[in-house]
């Protein structure tokens, strides 16, 4: 449901929010259909209307003609020239993009690296990036800021990295180094809870209140929960590191689950490139070699079991698997689900569904811009007022 609005001077922040909220988070609404979802008069709706189309977050557009009688309110839009920036650090390459307030990534581009990035060569790399695709950028644009995903124990309160195992990285201050090195405002999450946000916004998990993500990337496996419809972060922003967990049945004692479930295993055993993500997709459905249909199987083993483990405690509605897990899943939808349902005790296993994300490969850079999205639009006539109105030089 809706925020409720309010009618009083002293809350038009909150009633600005409200609005911009609704209009980011839909896609585009009408006038009346945020008058009815606020609870607010037509007048005010319009006055914040206004306020967010000078601000440059959003815009007004003639609703196609309906044989309603009387003439059709108007439709509010995201402005598409309102932005954000997100980069995703990996083991193996920067990834940089322009997100729209629409969700929708404008562009984006991925910098391989010949070995894992230290925190200043991932801070130069974005600097670089972002200068490259502000080039291309509307003289009008409204850029709202920069997110960072780190697969990695990020504090949620300064953006500090406290520990990246596989970057090797310790107590980063990542978000102030990015904002010192392209002067924009910055935050930075953990990449998997990031990727939550984002698809219980725009993706499979759109109006679910209770819900686990799973990562799988080259840094491994990270997860985030949606919980009563808010993200649990715990006391510092650490929750949902699935991938650190113990698994029994691993060769190795002692071994977690990003162990045995493992991006770097599945292509060495498909023999695929590591930068190919759509090679190793096709290589798991339609490979017919013995040793690398063991490996597969063996990884569907050992996630479904987490899987269970994980539904028997958090009862979510829906699990969402993104990354290689993603491409996993389709390889063995059947059977992964079926391992799941025979370990999982029946009254959780009859509520949840298990699906591969909807955001395919931009989940984490659409999830970085909504930390940006989120802290800005919080208070819109103020952050926007401090945001850059033209690309970053």
């Amino acid at each position: 449901m809706a925020a409720r609005g309010n009618n009083l001077d002293t809350v038009r922040r909150h009633n600005l929010a409200t609005v911009v909220e609704l209009v980011h988070r839909s896609g585009g609404l009408s006038r009346s259909r945020l008058t009815a979802l606020t609870g607010l008069n037509r007048s005010t709706i319009a006055a914040l209307v206004g306020e967010l189309v000078d601000l440059g977050l959003a815009v007004e557009e003639e609703p196609a003609q309906t044989k309603r009688v009387g003439r059709p309110s108007p439709l509010v839009r995201p402005n598409r020239a309102a932005v954000a920036f997100a980069v995703n650090p990996e083991v193996d390459a920067v990834t940089v993009a322009v997100v729209g307030l629409d969700a929708v990534v404008r562009a984006q581009i991925r910098c391989e690296m010949d070995a894992t990035p230290t925190p200043e060569e991932a801070v130069a790399v974005t600097a670089s990036l972002v200068r490259e695709i502000s080039a291309d950028l509307p003289d009008h644009a409204v850029v709202l800021g920069l997110g960072a995903a780190v697969p990695g124990l990020v504090r949620s309160s300064d953006g500090l990295v406290r520990l990246a195992p596989h970057l090797d990285w310790t107590d980063v201050p990542f978000a102030q180094m990015l904002a010192d090195a392209t002067g924009l405002e910055c935050w930075a999450g953990n990449d998997a809870s990031l990727g939550a946000v984002a698809e219980r916004s725009f993706g499979a998990g759109e109006g679910v209140s209770d819900l686990v993500y799973l990562n799988g990337g080259a840094s491994g496996i990270g997860g985030g929960m949606i919980v009563g419809g808010e993200l649990l972060g715990g006391i510092g922003g650490f929750a949902g590191e699935f991938g650190h967990t113990r698994v029994a049945g691993a060769a190795v004692p002692g071994a977690t689950l990003e162990d045995e479930v493992n991006r770097t295993r599945l292509l060495e055993a498909l023999g695929v490139p590591a930068s190919d993500s759509d090679q190793l997709e096709q290589a798991l459905r339609e490979t017919d070699d013995p040793d690398a249909i063991a490996e597969i199987d063996r990884q569907v083993d050992m996630l479904s079991t987490a899987l269970r483990n994980t539904i028997n405690i958090l009862n979510p509605a829906l699990v969402v698997l993104g990354g290689f897990l993603g491409a996993l899943f389709d390889a063995r939808p059947e059977k992964m689900t079926q391992l799941v349902g025979v370990q999982t005790l029946g009254p959780a296993f009859d509520d949840v569904k298990i699906v591969r994300a909807a955001l395919g490969d931009q989940i984490l850079l659409i999830g970085a811009a909504e930390l940006v999205f989120e802290n800005v639009l919080d208070d819109p006539a103020a952050r926007v007022g401090a945001a850059s109105r033209h690309p970053v030089e």
